[in-house]
């Protein structure tokens, strides 16, 4: 927060005069996976014996920018931990090729068993996570718990940071979960992907049929497709009748993966259950990913100083210490485009306190 050094930021992002890398660029780099691994240093990186007992899988949906999704990669990867990189089908053949290239490369990265064409607010983007949760149940790493990401997110804490954090759950699941209220619309009445040429609409369209209540007389909770869950709970989520039921019933309601979980984490009995005599956990509680929303801004935290996309703000370099001094472990959104300083000082910060530990390691 020095006005100085964020008045410098502020000058490389108005002059753009960093380069930007293409897709063709990490797919070419690829198909030489000895060099890139160790020019990109993944082959440095130690754990130490800690996180090495408390494994982590990542389920990563992506769609576009190869280069953020590597950077994403590199600040995350330990070869410990398991990583499932579902694409989307409508990607670009140039990032499709770079994702496959990472994947082939990189120790314990692959790529989702089963792709999906996501549609934005669609039960597509909910199956892209189960399908990657599915193929990280099977993978031989036995992993403690599953974080879900996007592209543009990008780690606050160290891995063992992460690791310390996560024991305190003690099995317990960290989603948001909220009460409805005005939301219930979602899933009054059925929602549908296509109309009668059968073309795909941009998002789903509300029709005049009314849909039954939930199955299992589940009480419904609203809160972010975001997540991380136990491996007991998303057990639980792949062999119950009970979610299957319920993901068959939000087939055709509005944004599936927005009330799936926070709902699921809320039934008596699951693994790792959020009780629904607690508080609610709102996305501040919740320590996920931390967005901020340009509705709540001055009220709940400081202004954006990056950039607003759909309402909510891509990061700048002035809010570094407010991201780093707020708990959470995820940022969400970076991109090196709006702001590529905030990105560079979290992977230096993140080196550090790498290159830190594993000096105490060695010694």
């Amino acid at each position: 927060m020095e006005p100085v050094e964020v008045g410098k930021s502020l000058v490389v992002r108005k002059e753009n005069s960093y380069g930007v890398i293409s897709d063709e660029t990490i797919a070419n780099a690829t198909l030489d996976c000895d060099q890139f691994v160790s020019s990109q240093g993944y082959d440095a990186i130690q754990a130490t014996e800690t996180e090495r007992e408390f494994p982590l899988a990542y389920s990563i949906v992506v769609h576009q920018d190869a280069p953020i999704v590597e950077r994403l990669l590199r600040a995350i990867y330990m070869p410990h931990n398991i990583y499932c990189v579902h694409y989307d089908l409508k990607s670009s053949a140039e990032f499709i090729s770079a994702m496959k290239g990472l994947a082939h490369c990189i120790p314990n990265v692959f790529i989702a068993s089963k792709l999906e064409r996501v549609q934005y607010a669609g039960i597509s983007r909910l199956k892209a996570d189960l399908n990657c949760l599915s193929d990280l149940l099977d993978s031989e790493v036995k992993w403690k718990y599953v974080i879900n990401l996007c592209g543009q997110d990008f780690p606050l804490r160290t891995n063992a940071e992460l690791v310390s954090d996560l024991k305190e759950l003690k099995g317990g699941n960290m989603v948001e979960s909220k009460w409805p209220r005005a939301k219930t619309w979602r899933w009054s009445v059925q929602y549908v992907l296509k109309d009668e040429k059968n073309e795909l609409y941009g998002s789903p369209v509300a029709t005049s049929e009314k849909k039954l209540p939930p199955p299992h007389s589940i009480e419904m909770f609203v809160g972010s497709a975001y997540f991380t869950l136990s491996r007991e709970f998303v057990n639980f989520v792949h062999w119950s009748i009970l979610p299957k039921d319920f993901l068959v019933w939000s087939e055709d309601t509005y944004s599936p993966d927005e009330h799936f979980w926070a709902t699921l984490v809320r039934v008596p009995g699951v693994p790792g259950e959020v009780p629904r005599t607690d508080p609610e956990v709102s996305e501040l509680t919740c320590k996920t990913r931390l967005v901020k929303w340009a509705s709540f801004e001055d009220l709940l935290y400081p202004a954006c100083t990056g950039k607003h996309v759909r309402e909510i703000c891509i990061y700048g370099a002035a809010e570094l210490r407010w991201l780093l001094n707020y708990g959470h472990w995820f940022a969400n959104k970076v991109d090196p485009t709006v702001d590529p300083v905030i990105i560079e000082c979290l992977e230096e910060m993140l080196g550090e306190k790498q290159l830190h530990l594993q000096r105490k390691v060695t010694h």
